[in-house]
Order: C-alpha cells, then sequence, then structure tokens
C-alpha cells in the first residue's frame, strides 16, 4: 500500500513539474511546486507510519515470528511513542497468542492494550480515528475470550455487557455485542427484525415465520465475502425448500456507494439494489430489510454474518463470517429436521 502511494505521489509530482514547464508565471509555479512537495512528504511519511507498523506486526505474526513484532512494535514506539496506529499494531500480538491457545499471554497483551488505550481515551473521543477503536475493540474481545476458553463463561459476559454499557454508543458496539451473542445468544427467541427501508419481498411478521426453519442473510454492499456466499445460500434454499426454509437477507447504510463517497440513504438504496441484481440474482425474491437496528442488535459487525433459527424462532447458531456449503448444509439440517 505505502509504495503504491509514494509511486502515485511521485508520478503527480513528475507531472506536474512537467505542466509547470508550460507555464509564464514561473514565480507563482515555483512556490506551487514547492508547497506541492511539502505536502506529498507530509502525506508519505504518514501512510508509511501507518501501513508499516500495522502490516510489520501481522506479517511477522502470520510467520508466528512474535520476537520480530515485539521488535518493529518497540522500534515504531522508540520513534513515534504510544499512538493509535501502534495500539492496533499492538492489539494483533492478543489475537495472535488467542488463535494459538496461548491464554495467559493473549490475556496480558489484551490487558496492556485497554490499558493504553484507557490513557489515549483521557484525550480524545474513542472514535476520532479509526485505530483506536480497532484496537479497544480487540482488547475486549480476547479477553472475553480467553474468559470463555477457560470456562469462565458467565465473567466473560459480564466483562461485554459492562463493555457494553460504557461503549454502546460507539463504533464498536456491534463487536461487543458480537461477542456477547457468541456466548449467550444460543437457545434465546430471535429479536424482531425491523424494516425502515426493504427490497425484494416484504419482511415477514415473526408470527409468519413460526414452524419454519429461518437463516439470516447480514450482508453488506462492499463485502465479498457476503457475494462468494450468495450462491451458496440460493443451492441450499432450494435443497431446503421442501422442509419450509425461509431465508431473509438484512443489510444496512454504510453513507457511501462505489461512485459516491457521501451517499443519500436514496442514493444508496439504489445502489444497494443495484449490486443485490449483479450479485444476489439467485435471491431477488429474499425480504432484504434495511437498517442499521438490524446490525446492532444481531452484533453483525461482520459481513457476513450467519444466524439460524429453529422452528420455535429460537437461536439454534450465530457465525459471524462466511461458512462453506458442507458446513451450512450441517447446521441447516439441525433446524430442518
Amino acid at each position: 500500500m505505502g509504495k503504491q502511494l509514494m509511486r502515485k505521489m511521485l508520478w503527480l509530482a513528475r507531472f506536474c513539474e512537467k505542466t509547470a514547464r508550460l507555464a509564464t508565471f514561473w514565480q507563482t509555479i515555483h512556490h506551487l511546486r514547492m508547497r506541492l512537495r511539502i505536502l506529498l512528504v507530509s502525506i508519505l511519511l504518514t501512510a508509511s507510519a501507518w501501513a508499516g507498523i500495522v502490516d510489520d506486526v501481522r506479517i511477522a505474526l502470520a510467520q508466528n515470528n512474535f520476537s520480530a513484532a515485539e521488535a518493529a512494535l518497540n522500534s515504531y514506539r522508540g520513534q513515534q511513542g504510544v499512538t493509535s496506529e501502534y495500539l492496533e499494531a499492538y492489539s494483533w500480538m492478543g489475537r495472535a497468542a488467542l488463535d494459538q491457545g496461548r491464554y495467559d499471554q493473549a490475556a496480558a497483551y489484551a490487558k496492556q492494550t485497554q490499558t493504553l488505550a484507557l490513557e489515549q481515551l483521557k484525550q480524545r473521543p474513542l472514535d476520532a480515528d479509526l485505530h483506536l477503536p480497532i484496537a479497544l475493540g480487540a482488547a475486549l474481545e480476547v479477553q472475553s475470550q480467553v474468559l470463555a476458553a477457560r470456562g469462565e463463561r458467565t465473567q466473560a459476559v459480564a466483562l461485554l455487557q459492562s463493555a457494553l454499557r460504557t461503549y454502546g454508543t460507539t463504533s464498536i458496539h456491534d463487536r461487543l455485542q458480537k461477542n456477547l451473542n457468541l456466548l449467550s445468544f444460543q437457545g434465546k427467541v430471535a429479536p424482531a427484525l425491523k424494516s425502515e427501508e426493504f427490497l425484494g419481498a416484504k419482511l415477514p411478521l415473526p408470527a409468519q415465520l413460526k414452524g419454519s426453519p429461518v437463516l439470516l442473510f447480514f450482508w453488506a454492499h462492499w463485502c465479498a465475502d457476503c457475494k462468494a456466499e450468495a450462491p451458496i445460500i440460493t443451492q441450499l434454499r432450494s435443497e431446503f425448500a421442501g422442509k419450509g426454509l425461509q431465508v431473509i437477507g438484512p443489510t444496512r447504510f454504510y453513507g457511501y456507494t462505489a461512485q459516491i463517497e457521501h451517499a443519500s440513504a436514496s442514493d444508496e438504496l439504489r445502489y444497494i439494489d443495484a449490486v443485490r441484481h449483479r450479485f444476489y440474482s439467485g435471491l431477488l425474491d429474499m425480504p432484504v430489510p434495511v437498517s442499521k437496528y438490524n446490525f446492532d442488535t444481531y452484533g453483525a459487525s461482520t459481513t457476513p454474518t450467519l444466524v439460524l433459527l429453529d422452528r420455535a424462532g429460537k437461536v439454534a447458531w450465530y457465525h459471524p463470517g462466511a461458512v462453506p456449503y458442507g458446513e451450512l448444509r450441517g447446521e441447516i439440517e439441525k433446524v430442518a429436521r
């Protein structure tokens, strides 16, 4: 990312220099060129610092090289101090340790991430940039998952509930709710969906769904994994049609489209419909309620998120992320009996 940006910026600088030769107001052009060079250097240094530390740590951890990741973090901290970018990179240490079942180490990294994040929160809001909420959300997630892995589910639920009370109005709400749902959603009556806007068929009332197994497919117009999941869901809906399987595909507004940086709700709704027709052609009759409320309630910070409801309307299975055909088929079989 950093190298591509640098190439683009250098090309822009060369282009401006060539254009400047054609100008007659040489003094003005000289000042403009100097200002451009200063701006380019500033952009490149900022982008390099952000992309470098996060990417370097993730690459090292992907190679199971914790010492290299630690060295990169220490070097960055010595030069830049504890920034929100540093904390995002540091949060990956806890996630990597958790993935390897190194629970003590994972908990230590996560608690340290949280401690440093709380220091920053004394001077700024959580959502002042993108990095700090990622770091704090990961720290709380790792701590809850470590507790659950140790058999301390009650403590894990309490930690997440406390975090939701504190950060429920911030961008990490859905992530916290997702982790809480992973621990406590199964067996509960599924919350009713809301439909501020909708595409496809009209959203059925909860009473109309009773007696049928239901698959909720939370998706986003920008989500590549969602598009890849669509043919799997299309096939399984056909296979289990005789068992009464209902599929509902909640989505939400994100405030932009591929063409419009700040899109109105009407423009984004048209774009969602265009994406639906292009990539979800086998599911065009699927009810698509468009509401942030549904994502908040179901903790769908990951897309796709798949939720299966049994014939009594209770949550039988909750899964953030894409699911292969065989695994999803097996889960549907359990609720379609």
